[in-house]
């Protein structure tokens, strides 16, 4: 007969387990009021210091309120990262690639290009370079300040385009910040520049449906894109109609006949590419596994229990394992040879291109001066067009071809290409005009030889720079200070 040999618990016994088991229910519970209070806490994080109006451009305002994004926006003064293939240090791009220089004859690049300082730098710089010495429209300043919206939003879109630069001069003083890319009720993404809302709804897409994911690559697309200016307006105009590939672009360009200028040597009716970072990113990986331009160029950080993003916009191999270990897991210097070892495939291609450009640029100038007509050099003057927008839309585009390695690589052969058939027809011009080939080429190997070939007088424009940052600035920088004197009453 078996017998239950297991012990009876005492009444005493199953008090204490009931009153114990009341205690943990107790104590979850104010756990759980904890964390719901956290939660509402981290919702009412952005409670403002100052309250700051619809269209603030001053950053030290929304510096009040969010100090720890602020600082390390502050931080992009800095100029001392600095390597062959990314950097904040100023570089003079005419002075390390001369043939730059013809290849923009007849264009204000020629005067001036150099390797953009960061957003804290935008007015000071567009102030400074020789670009703006010529009569330029108000558009030049769309993405340089804060102040664009505001001013946008006074005297409207099209006036502000219309406008003359230099007659914006005294509103365009605050650096790119917060406002451009913040809503400051709620502090989410938003698009302030209506170049990309409006190129969205040509594509049949609304911009206010993007997800939050998106826009942390569209805030930055605002801006670093390619774009023309528009008719006798100069309307800020997108080229995506028909996509965002370079030919696509190219084609777009073409049907509406759009020409940037008229080289000075070779008489083709070129384009000018401008940043066209986002374009050549949506060609690339990283866009396609949706990694967006925030997830490297502003990764988060933390300050003790305060995690928000780093606003020190820069190249991420500033700040490897910040940006590229969070998902990858080799080791930095790994990571920094696979960026460059594609870099130096991208430069090889790029320094290949513009040798050849130059040259052919020179060489259609030969052919002009000896009686060639329009109608043999129409069919050269369409290759060489779009070989040096092909090679544009590569160079002119930030991180040397690294947003899209491939894509980089296939523009820039297209446009090699395209070059080479442009010389062959030149060779089968030059024959029959009975010149000899090849053709003799002026030395061209520095930036003043350069410029002096294709009758550039860089001291006058440097002395008539300095005037206007001498006299015309400082009554600029006065006049904005009144203004906003006003706007703390």
């Amino acid at each position: 007969m078996e017998t239950n040999t297991t012990p009876k618990r005492k009444p005493w016994v199953n008090w204490l387990l009931f009153i114990a088991t009341v205690i943990v229910v107790f104590l979850l519970g104010l756990l759980a009021n904890s964390v719901i209070e956290r939660r509402s806490e981290s919702k009412l994080y952005f409670q403002m210091v100052t309250e700051i109006p619809e269209w603030e451009p001053r950053n030290e305002v929304w510096g009040e309120n969010f100090p720890r994004e602020f600082e390390t926006y502050k931080s992009t003064l800095d100029t001392s990262f600095q390597s062959p293939h990314g950097g904040s240090a100023m570089i003079d791009y005419l002075e390390k690639y001369p043939e730059l220089v013809v290849m923009w004859a007849g264009y204000a690049f020629s005067r001036d290009y150099n390797q953009g300082r960061g957003h804290y730098y935008a007015v000071q710089d567009i102030r400074q370079t020789l670009r703006t010495d010529v009569p330029q429209p108000g558009t030049c300043w769309t993405c340089k300040s804060t102040d664009v919206p505001r001013v946008m939003n006074e005297i409207g879109v099209e006036n502000f385009y219309a406008a003359k630069w230099s007659d914006l001069g005294h509103e365009i003083v605050n650096n790119i910040g917060c406002q451009d890319c913040h809503d400051p009720k709620t502090m989410n993404l938003r698009i302030t520049r209506p170049a990309l809302a409006e190129a969205f709804q040509r594509m049949g897409k609304d911009v206010n449906e993007a997800t939050h994911q998106e826009m942390r690559s569209l805030v930055c697309a605002q801006c670093h894109v390619e774009y023309y200016f528009k008719g006798d307006g100069k309307y800020l105009t997108f080229p995506w109609d028909k996509g965002f590939s370079a030919d696509e672009m190219e084609t777009y360009y073409d049907e509406v006949q759009h020409v940037d200028w008229v080289h000075k040597l070779s008489r083709t009716p070129m384009l000018k590419a401008q940043h066209p970072d986002y374009e050549l990113y949506m060609t690339g990986i990283h866009a396609d596994r949706g990694v967006a331009c925030a997830d490297c160029h502003m990764p988060y950080k933390r300050d003790g229990g305060m995690k928000f993003t780093d606003h020190k916009i820069q190249s991420p191999l500033a700040n490897i394992s910040g940006s590229c270990q969070v998902c990858h897991r080799e080791s930095e210097a790994k990571l920094l040879a696979n960026v460059l070892d594609r870099q130096h495939k991208v430069e090889e291609l790029r320094r290949i291109t513009e040798k050849n450009l130059a040259r052919v640029h020179i060489e259609a100038k030969i052919a002009w001066d000896n009686g060639a007509t329009e109608e043999e050099m129409k069919p050269v003057l369409q290759f060489i067009r779009h070989a040096q927008w092909r090679w544009d839309w590569v160079a002119a585009a930030n991180a040397v071809g690294f947003h899209s390695p491939a894509e980089a690589l296939r523009v820039l052969g297209t446009s090699i290409q395209k070059v080479n058939e442009a010389r062959i027809l030149l060779t089968e011009i030059f024959v029959k005009k009975g010149i000899k080939t090849p053709v003799e080429i002026p030395d061209i190997s520095t930036k003043e030889k350069a410029q002096e070939y294709i009758g550039l007088n860089i001291a006058e424009m440097q002395q008539t720079k300095r005037e206007l940052l001498t006299n015309v600035v400082p009554q600029w920088v006065a006049k904005a200070a009144e203004r906003e004197a006003k706007m703390n009453n």
